[in-house]
């Protein structure tokens, strides 16, 4: 799965090598694998080396509870979709999903659109080749409008420019790192995204939580923050975020999900949203936190 978000150091990296494939057109001078997730349920061609799929992307999926106001579609967009895996990992679990996967390189959102091929997901999911930093008009020219999505996603890149060491891939170093301010406006565009009452949920480094919790501030509430932890006694590396566009509600914080044995193995709960299309068990909108 993606390593791009290092869950080789955060989960073990359940990185599966896949089959290769001569279709390379979308990463020039270089092979792509096909590699199967939630159990063969849905199949992702990626590069071979740099950006790949993992961990991250999965919880994300599982992670969402969305709470729909009225009947059709759930309009779900991927902010920063990548090869679109979460966002075909949700669509794989949830059939009245209508998914948009943005991302703003070109070759990515190539492989986007062929996943959303080979996943036979085309009457239910679009690739819109956007880049969320610039203005807004940028967006509205891809049909984007404004407050018409149910449920926002996303991966956001986990570091700020200029205080790590790029990578010399360029489909990687550009998946890591954002402009210093980058998350604020990241998180306007989800929020301008979210339909009043819509909610968004965001993968993120543990160590990120406070400049997130302040991206959300004024755009969202009624947030609910989920610590994820390697191994039980270690500190939380990831936390799930969840809000609520809108909401008033206080902050809360859910009792935290461990992800490995001692052994290293994933514990079965894990495992299960990993093996097949199963949403996390977490508190849903309204619960209180376990």
């Amino acid at each position: 799965m993606r390593s791009d978000a290092g869950s080789g150091n955060f989960a073990g990296g359940d990185e599966r090598r896949g089959r290769q494939s001569s279709s390379v057109a979308a990463v020039p001078g270089d092979l792509t694998t096909v590699d199967a997730f939630l159990g063969g349920e849905v199949e992702i061609e990626q590069p071979a080396r740099g950006y790949r799929a993992g961990l991250d992307a999965v919880l994300l999926a599982a992670a969402a509870q969305p709470v729909r106001s009225i009947s059709g579609p759930l309009r779900v967009i991927d902010v920063g979709a990548g090869v679109g895996t979460a966002g075909l990992c949700l669509a794989a679990r949830l059939d009245e999903a209508d998914v948009t996967l943005v991302e703003r390189d070109p070759l990515a959102s190539q492989l986007s659109n062929r996943n959303v091929e080979r996943n036979r997901l085309g009457a239910r999911a679009r690739v819109v080749t956007v880049d969320v930093m610039k203005p807004a008009p940028e967006a509205v020219k891809q049909s984007l409008a404004d407050a018409s999505f149910d449920l926002a996603n996303s991966n956001p890149p986990y570091r700020a420019e200029g205080r790590h060491r790029p990578s010399a891939d360029e489909l990687k170093a550009a998946a890591h790192a954002m402009p210093e301010d980058g998350l604020d406006r990241w998180l306007r565009f989800m929020a301008r995204m979210t339909r009043p009452g819509g909610t968004a949920v965001i993968i993120h480094r543990a160590d990120c939580l406070e400049p997130l919790l302040a991206a959300l501030n004024g755009r969202f509430g009624g947030v609910v923050v989920l610590p994820l932890h390697p191994r039980a006694g270690e500190p939380a590396s990831r936390v799930i975020v969840r809000a609520v566009k809108a909401s008033r509600a206080p902050l809360r914080i859910a009792h935290g999900l461990v992800l490995h044995d001692d052994d290293g193995a994933f514990r079965p709960d894990i495992k299960a949203v990993l093996s097949a299309p199963r949403a996390l068990d977490w508190p849903g909108p309204g619960q209180a936190p376990g």
